[in-house]
């Protein structure tokens, strides 16, 4: 790491050069401590069995070994004196009455002793024991122990291992828990490491998050050269929280960071401190920072924070919880930085308002950067990164693929792009086209296609239900262009009515929100108008149509009766105590009202979906009855049908003002020169 250099000194003074990191091998060094000395008695154990064992009769290291032939040559010549038969091993050893000439070097001399291997059947015969003896061989037959040794070791080898567990317990139990202790290893850090060799992703490789890359820009200058920062006094965030939906890019954004900087990266997950034994999440956290300091300049990247970042005192556990006693460790690390340690911690959430107080304030992690879901620009760049390899046909039109997937995060078009390619490979194609990218578009926003097989009067139901919330869509101008509608059967539903927003919104009015409300019951409307009779297949449409109803009633102050306040009636919270202390802050008449209202304006938008559907029924027949011909309809199909939709008609009179302005601008400018020129 780099010295920094005194701010008071004069800038001519050069700060002194940086330190080579640390390396792996460094840190395996680190870690390769002495083992535990061995207590002496063991010593002497283990060597008096091996030695015991050593010591031990091998019968087949009597004298000469000799080949059975020329020990029966011998047998018949009447020059063995002594034979001793060893049962289990085949084996016969004994001595000679004149020692004999060596049948391989007939100029040595045998030794007096010797051994031959028998045949298995001849120590099964007693023919061949009692022709000994009849020779006037001394014979004896014996049994060997085998194994004495390997069995004494084996009884001994069970005390040894309890009398060195006891010792190795004993040397250990100082600090179990520590650097040497026996759970050691246990609690040491899980973070992944990645070189800065290994960087490949910069700040080039992210498309989009143009902003986000401006705020993390000041991390890597910081990380490259800290003394431009010191100079002046000025103290780079020690860290950065990243937050932002699922799947937008936070990950990427800190390995980018990283990659920028050429610095060690460690990742790791929140949920990784986090072990059964208590302290263990403490140790691992140590580790890792223990590590970061030595290791620095480097950056820290702690995904999914929010699993052990959560807000203290709301649990059951209280203060002693394993996940408590982990925060606290993690804010007095973030603390025991110095300034002059080029450590930076990221952080990535998709739940900061469940996280602690003390984690956000200034000093930890106090600068927040919010990764949005990319723009249309932000999305055509995605899209080039990800169909880098993929052979695309000439009729793919990424900008208008760009403009079709509003709302989609950058995991979401990595995974449009996917279902493409899957969806060319099926049907065998060398390319991917645009039909392709139409039917993963289908398949991540509606579903898989299932094979479900309706009766006639399901499906006339089912055509008659899309078919009104299409109409409505189709007439009503605040809402979104009608994209798709469909009665073949997808995910969970029997049909689906697929709307595409034109432009990509932020807020949205009471008006449009109304609208919104009677195209969701318009497929109830339909089923009321044509059969005299609802269905249960609008079970997800009240669900829908009723949470953004009481939403606008008691959250945003959309109801002349309740008025501009908002009413909090119970959300999700992530911990069981926060719910014990809930209590709502309405009484029970306000809440009577607030039902009320919203049973209300629910009616209201069902009886305007009703009235347009009165009043176009020929429109709807028309659409019911294409359905029901072709399953599918997209809204090229449909203009034919109906003619024009509201939004194509609004778009039309809005492009002929702009063209008669402009055309009256250019009059006008015509005339003043015309003036001029006079």
């Amino acid at each position: 790491m780099a010295s920094q250099p005194d701010p008071n000194k004069k800038s001519e003074n050069a700060p002194e050069p940086k330190k080579r990191p640390r390396s792996d091998s460094d840190h395996q060094d680190d870690d390769q401590r002495p083992a535990f000395p061995i207590p002496w008695f063991l010593i002497v154990v283990l060597g008096g069995i091996l030695l015991f064992y050593m010591l031990q009769e091998n019968p087949r290291s009597h004298g000469n070994a000799i080949t059975y032939d020329f020990f029966l040559a011998q047998l018949d010549a009447d020059n063995i004196k002594t034979a001793t038969l060893h049962n289990k091993l085949n084996l016969l050893t004994g001595t000679w009455k004149d020692a004999p000439k060596n049948p391989a070097k007939p100029a040595e001399i045998l030794a007096n002793e010797f051994n031959v291997e028998l045949p298995e059947s001849i120590t099964q015969d007693k023919q061949f024991i009692d022709s000994l003896i009849e020779s006037g061989i001394e014979t004896r037959a014996k049994t060997p122990q085998e194994g004495g040794g390997e069995l004494l070791l084996l009884w001994m080898l069970g005390p040894l291992m309890i009398i060195g567990f006891l010792w190795f317990m004993m040397r250990r139990n100082a600090d179990p828990m520590g650097s040497g202790g026996m759970l050691g290893s246990f609690t040491k850090s899980p973070a992944k490491k990645f070189r800065a060799d290994d960087q490949q992703t910069t700040f080039a490789d992210v498309a989009g998050m143009e902003q986000a890359k401006l705020e993390l820009m000041e991390v890597v200058e910081f990380l490259k050269t800290p003394e431009k920062f010191l100079k002046l006094g000025a103290t780079i965030p020690k860290g950065v929280l990243l937050m932002g939906s699922p799947g937008t890019g936070k990950t990427l954004m800190a390995r980018a960071t990283a990659g920028e900087a050429g610095v060690p990266f460690y990742s790791i997950n929140g949920s990784e401190f986090i072990q059964m034994f208590v302290g263990v999440g403490a140790s691992r956290v140590r580790d890792l920072f223990k590590t970061a300091k030595e290791n620095s300049p480097c950056i820290l990247f702690i995904d999914e924070i929010d699993a052990v970042g959560r807000v203290r005192g709301a649990g059951l556990g209280g203060g002693h919880d394993e996940r408590e006693q982990t925060l606290n460790q993690i804010l007095s690390e973030m603390d025991g930085f110095e300034q002059s340690e080029a450590v930076i911690v990221i952080a990535a959430t998709n739940r900061p308002d469940v996280l602690d107080p003390a984690l956000l304030r200034p000093g930890r992690f106090d600068r927040h950067i919010t990764i949005d879901k990319p723009s249309k620009k932000g999305r055509v760049g995605i899209l080039k990164v990800h169909t880098r390899h993929v052979p695309l046909d000439d009729d793919v039109d990424l900008e208008k693929i760009a403009g079709s997937t509003i709302g989609f995060s950058g995991a979401e078009l990595k995974n449009l792009v996917n279902e493409a390619a899957l969806n060319a490979t099926r049907d065998d194609s060398t390319r991917v086209t645009n039909e392709d990218f139409e039917s993963a578009r289908d398949r991540v926003l509606m579903g898989v296609i299932r094979e479900d097989t309706l009766n006639e009067d399901e499906r006339e139901f089912t055509a008659y239900h899309e078919a009104g919330h299409a109409l409505i869509s189709w007439l009503l101008p605040e809402l979104d262009s009608l994209h798709k509608v469909t009665i073949v059967p997808r995910g969970r539903a029997l049909g689906v009515t697929q709307l595409m927003p034109s432009e990509e919104r932020f807020n949205i009015g009471e008006r449009k929100l109304h609208s919104q409300l009677s195209m969701m019951l318009g497929g109830r409307a339909a089923e009321k108008l044509v059969f005299d009779e609802y269905s249960a297949g609008a079970e997800d449409d009240l669900r829908r149509a009723t949470g953004l109803t009481r939403r606008m009633v008691a959250h945003w102050g959309m109801s002349e009766k309740i008025g501009p306040v908002a009413f909090r009636q119970g959300e999700d919270h992530p911990f069981l105590g926060k719910e014990i202390h809930e209590h709502r802050e309405f009484s029970e008449e306000t809440a009577r009202e607030i039902d009320i209202e919203v049973q209300r304006v629910l009616q209201e938008a069902q009886h305007r979906a009703t009235e347009i559907l009165e009043s176009n029924r020929e429109k709807l027949n028309a659409i019911a009855t294409a359905l029901l011909e072709e399953e599918s309809l997209d809204s090229d199909a449909v203009t034919k049908l109906i003619g024009s939709s509201a939004q194509a008609e609004e778009a039309a009179q809005k492009k002929a003002k702009s063209q008669t302005a402009s055309n009256s601008e250019s009059e006008s400018s015509s005339e003043s020169d015309t003036q001029e020129t006079e």
